[in-house]
């Protein structure tokens, strides 16, 4: 299996998903018009990795700020790594916010309380 990598553009965020590591990486703004259709490739390709994932999955989001079609996608793909947590792989997550953004942070402390996997928030204006 190939890693996924898209470049950000301004309406739209970095993805690197590398299957060798298990490391999934998600940075930038996500306000595409259409995100379904932004978001098309990055679900076939976890719908193929789940078939064959790494022993660890660690997703890294590290977005400044997102829409609300962005935000249902986003759950869709926490979902997907629920599914896959448990015998095939263990699963995490971690929420990268700067500290003086209270919306990001509450945004994440948000997902938190939703999906049940080892979700980790950093505040990257304390690195």
């Amino acid at each position: 299996m190939k890693e996924l990598k898209i470049e950000s553009t301004p309406r739209t965020p970095f993805l690197h998903f590398d299957p060798n590591t298990g490391r999934l990486e998600m940075k930038g703004r996500s306000t595409p018009d259409n995100a379904l259709g932004f978001f098309k490739k990055l679900f076939e390709w976890l719908a193929e990795y789940k078939l064959y994932p790494n022993k660890e999955t660690a997703l890294h989001i590290q977005l400044e700020y997102f829409n609300t079609s962005s935000s249902k996608c986003l759950f869709d793909i926490f979902k997907t790594l629920i599914e896959l947590n448990g015998e095939k792989s263990k699963v995490s997550v971690v929420w990268y916010y700067n500290g003086e953004d209270d919306d990001m942070k509450e945004t994440g402390d948000d997902y938190k309380s939703m999906i049940n996997l080892p979700f980790t928030m950093v505040n990257t204006a304390e690195e």
